[in-house]
Formats: C-alpha cells, sequence, structure tokens
C-alpha cells in the first residue's frame, strides 16, 4: 500500500507578509498565520495521522500544534526539517537580496547560504526516512516553503518545486510512497480549500 505524505507550509508571519527571508530565524506566526493554522486544523481534524512530523522553528511547529491538537496525533519536532539556511541574508527583503548577491557575484557560499544541492539532499533524505518508518500507513510534515519545494524538485526531475510551484502559506502537498519502487506519486499540490 505504501505510505501518505502531507507535506504542509507553515502559516503566515510578518516576515511572510513583508516579504523578507527567513531561513532559520525563528520568526513566529502573526494573526493570519494563526487563524490560517486554526482553519487547517480543522479541515482536517478527521483525518488519521499515525504521527505529525515539524520543523522546530515556531512558524512550523505552532501550525503542527494546532493539526495535533485537532486530530490526537502525536507531534514530534525535527531540526531536519528546518527551511534552507540564508547566512547573512536572513531578515532582509527581496529588493536587497538582490543587492547583496550582486555585489557577492552570486557566489552563495560567501553569504553563508545553504547551497541548493545541500537542502535538496537534506529535504530528499529526511522524508525518505520518515515515509519509510511509516509503511502503509499516513503521516503530516510541517515544513517551509523552500523546503517543500526543494523535496518537489528532486522527486520529479525538476518538472514541479524550486522556481516552479507556489506554495501557499499552509497549503497542503499531498504525495504516496511505494516502497517496493521506490516511487513518489503526487495526489494533489499547494491545496488551499480550507482557507
Amino acid at each position: 500500500m505504501g505510505t501518505i505524505l502531507y507535506l504542509i507550509r507553515h502559516g503566515e508571519t510578518d516576515w511572510n507578509k513583508e516579504r523578507r527571508i527567513q531561513g532559520h530565524s525563528d520568526v513566529q506566526l502573526n494573526a493570519i498565520g494563526l487563524e490560517q493554522a486554526d482553519k487547517l486544523a480543522a479541515f482536517l481534524a478527521r483525518e488519521r495521522f499515525n504521527k505529525i512530523y515539524s520543523s522546530d522553528l515556531k512558524r512550523a511547529y505552532d501550525t503542527a500544534f494546532r493539526l495535533s491538537q485537532a486530530t490526537g496525533s502525536p507531534l514530534e519536532a525535527l531540526v531536519r526539517l528546518r527551511e534552507r539556511s540564508y547566512g547573512e541574508l536572513e531578515g532582509l527583503s527581496y529588493e536587497e537580496v538582490r543587492e547583496r548577491m550582486q555585489q557577492a557575484g552570486d557566489d552563495e557560499s560567501l553569504l553563508g547560504i545553504e547551497s541548493v544541492d545541500a537542502i535538496q539532499d537534506r529535504a530528499f533524505s529526511c522524508l525518505s526516512e520518515l515515509v519509510q518508518n511509516h509503511t502503509d500507513e499516513t503521516i503530516a510534515v510541517v515544513s517551509h516553503g523552500g523546503y517543500i519545494n526543494s523535496f518537489l524538485y528532486r522527486i520529479s526531475n525538476g518538472t514541479m518545486g524550486t522556481g516552479i510551484t507556489r506554495l501557499d502559506n499552509t497549503g497542503i502537498t499531498k504525495l504516496a510512497y511505494d516502497p517496493a519502487s521506490y516511487t513518489w506519486e503526487t495526489i494533489g499540490v499547494n491545496s488551499t480549500p480550507h482557507l
């Protein structure tokens, strides 16, 4: 049967609203984000998750906590589910990021940014491990837009994910993993009927 994986982006933060890079910065949900998390939890309240995993950053964990409360599912925070680290760019606006990148000559390592390969490897390794630990079960993972898109890019060979797929706050992406063939099937991407 395989594993059903719900990949969920956290609710809105002020930095989302202000279009600032968050990365590993621990920004909490704003009032809209809390409302989105509550709507998500109410929408998925009848789902039976064998376990919910979350990034340890507040914006994801607080979203996951509401889902855990609504479904009665156990919740565990994992550092490996954190957003891509953006080093010196965290807290800057998108416009400021463009300026800093031009100054650095597009060498992201100079700014302490986690590489594209590194975030894809981290996401693929962690999520593959989780589904293999939950064969024939349903799990939810609450993480971050960049993290989820990095994973989607890797499993789709670049047809989805980073630079292609928009993920709204509390958007639900549903996947099925077949352990016999080690393949992923996309059931739905960025579903937001609760909003």
